[in-house]
């Protein structure tokens, strides 16, 4: 099947229309304004569908090439970055990280590894030097005020979500085992994306063609009180509690805490590499892909520490910041019961991302996926994704439902 699909455009192979019909229905029932999704398997591109609008005011047709922004998948994509760097010999997931960059041992950070920083393990998710947006394009400035940063708890006891500062601790780590002490979106677009074609940023250059972006549509203040419910109470409580950990941990710089500021040219110009990656779903589903078979250059004893359970903190899986159980590992979110993704043996890797966008490989089925809209939803887990990851899996594929309580 190619060519327009209903309200959509693209391509899906034989034997995929079930995850057509299903992004069609996110249109017609789940308020879809305009969106694309992609997915690869054994290195083959299956589905490619785009639809709806890329704005909401002027109702601009979403187009093949439009690129969009996927906040927090970007973990991911950037965490390909690292593991590229662990096939080259220059990285240790179990060395210290401050055997690479000494600074970073301030504070009580020496023993913390690189594998308890990339598993949001080493108590580090806030960063109290006020930042700006101006600020992040002084590489230098940053990596002071985050190896400034004391653990906010023991690191390796306990887990908390690096929403923000993972990508700057990550950008510095690479910046130190990089030869050409690149930084982390420079590294990306000339060892990964440049050799894959793959059509994402990690910060845009100065000739980006800004009207290809879709536009984010977040919820307002009213429209948000509707969808109150979406999110888990305690989660919700410590949103709206200015000292919270899980407040403070999203506030630096204070543009971050809202989404749409992700929408200005200045905020996408700048490296934020857990949050300001922009691009199609299709490069990043076609990254995972690449990861799987090889073309990344991925050794077989990366894939492996990628594709293995998590090393759980030993205070227990609760995360301290989203309120919620959650396995990490290597800068990826791993499977659980709860919040399944991938086939049944748990060997996904990949990171969701604000609004309801997802990205990631799965060894056992040898998929790489990923989808990003331009609405952004409320949830931790988003229907629309949960939809076509159904229709991939269950429907397609016939392996597990993606949620375990439809």
């Amino acid at each position: 099947m190619s060519g327009r699909v209903g309200s959509i455009d693209g391509d899906v192979d034989e034997g995929y229309g079930p995850v057509a019909d299903a992004f069609r229905e996110n249109f017609s029932v789940r308020d879809e304004l305009g969106a694309a999704c992609a997915v690869y398997r054994d290195g083959r591109k299956v589905v490619d569908l785009w639809g709806g609008s890329a704005d909401g005011g002027t109702r601009r047709p979403w187009s093949e090439d439009t690129v969009i922004v996927v906040f927090s998948t970007t973990k991911g994509v950037a965490s390909l970055a690292l593991a590229h760097t662990h096939s080259r010999g220059l990285l240790d997931y179990d060395e210290r990280v401050a055997a690479y960059w000494p600074e970073f041992a301030w504070r009580g950070k020496d023993r913390i590894t690189v594998r308890q920083l990339l598993s949001h393990q080493a108590g580090l998710p806030v960063i109290d030097i006020p930042l700006t947006i101006a600020d992040l394009a002084d590489l230098d400035l940053v990596a002071a005020a985050i190896a400034l940063q004391k653990p906010l708890w023991p690191p390796g006891t306990r887990h908390g979500y690096h929403g923000i500062s993972l990508g700057w601790y990550e950008g510095e780590l690479l910046r130190r085992i990089d030869p050409h002490h690149r930084s982390l979106g420079t590294y990306f677009a000339e060892e990964i994306a440049g050799p894959l074609d793959l059509d994402f940023w990690i910060g845009i250059p100065a000739d980006f063609d800004l009207d290809r972006r879709a536009t984010l549509e977040g919820r307002g203040p009213w429209s948000a009180l509707l969808h109150i419910g979406d999110l888990p109470r305690r989660l919700l409580v410590a949103l709206l509690n200015p000292r919270s950990l899980t407040r403070r941990s999203f506030a630096n710089p204070k543009e971050m805490l809202v989404d749409v500021n992700l929408n200005r040219p200045d905020v996408l110009a700048v490296e934020i590499p857990a949050a300001n990656g922009i691009g199609t779903p299709r490069a990043v589903a076609a990254a995972y892909s690449a990861a799987l078979d090889g073309r990344l250059g991925l050794t077989r004893p990366t894939l492996d520490a990628l594709s293995q359970p998590d090393r759980a903190p030993s205070g227990g899986l609760e995360d301290l910041i989203l309120k919620e159980t959650a396995r990490y590992s290597l800068g990826y979110l791993k499977p659980t019961e709860s919040a399944p993704f991938g086939g049944g043996l748990d060997l996904a890797f990949g990171t969701p991302g604000n609004g309801g966008s997802f990205g990631f490989a799965d060894p056992e089925t040898n998929i790489g996926y990923c989808y990003a809209p331009n609405r952004l939803g409320t949830a931790l887990l988003d229907q629309r994704d949960i939809a076509l990851r159904n229709a991939l899996f269950r429907d397609v594929l016939h392996d597990r439902p993606q949620q375990l309580h439809d």
